[in-house]
C-alpha cells in the first residue's frame, strides 16, 4: 500500500561528477606505492630477504595497478545518488550493493567536506546524518559546487519538513 508521503526503495538518478575517476585512482595509486614503496626499500636493506620482499613489491604493485585502472570505472558505474521533497537516496558498492534512504524528516545536519586530494580535484564529499544507528550517508565525488548547492537545498528542504515523531 502506497500513499502520500511514502518513500520507497528505488534507483537514485543522480551519477557522480566524472572527476570523481580520477580522484578514485589517485587514491588508490597512493594506497598502493607507499606499502610498495616501504616493501622495495626493505628489500634493498635486508639482503636475505631482498627477493622475496622485492617479489612482494611487484605482485603488490601489479594488484595495486589493476585495481587502479578497474575499480574507478566501476564504482563510477554503481554509486548514485538522488534529492527529492520526501527523501535522500544514495546506492554505493561494488560487490556489496547498498542502497539507502534518509527521510527528511530524520536529517540531523548536513555537512560538505573536501580533503587535500578533493580539492585539487574540485569536487566534495556531502554527509547526511540522520537519527539512523546505521549512521551517515555519505555522496562523495560531486563537483564541489554541486555539493555547496545541494547541502543549501537539503537545508531548506529539512527546515521546511515537520519532524517525525517516531
Amino acid at each position: 500500500m502506497t500513499g502520500e508521503g511514502t518513500v520507497r526503495l528505488r534507483p537514485p538518478n543522480n551519477a557522480l561528477n566524472e572527476r570523481a575517476v580520477t580522484w578514485w585512482r589517485s587514491q588508490c595509486l597512493l594506497t598502493t606505492a607507499v606499502p610498495v614503496a616501504v616493501l622495495a626499500v626493505l628489500g634493498a636493506f635486508i639482503g636475505p630477504a631482498r627477493t622475496w620482499l622485492w617479489f612482494a613489491a611487484g605482485a603488490l604493485a601489479v594488484l595495486g595497478l589493476a585495481g587502479t585502472v578497474f575499480l574507478p570505472s566501476w564504482w563510477y558505474r554503481v554509486h548514485r545518488w538522488e534529492v527529492t521533497d520526501e527523501a535522500v537516496y544514495v546506492r554505493t558498492g561494488a560487490l556489496w550493493q547498498e542502497w539507502r534512504i534518509a527521510p527528511m524528516s530524520r536529517i540531523q545536519t548536513v555537512d560538505t567536506v573536501r580533503g587535500p586530494l578533493e580539492q585539487l580535484f574540485r569536487l566534495a564529499t556531502v554527509t547526511v546524518t540522520t537519527a539512523s544507528s546505521k549512521g551517515a550517508l555519505r555522496i562523495a565525488g560531486l563537483d564541489h559546487e554541486a555539493a555547496a548547492g545541494l547541502a543549501e537545498q537539503l537545508t531548506r528542504i529539512t527546515q521546511a519538513t515537520p519532524g517525525d515523531a517516531t
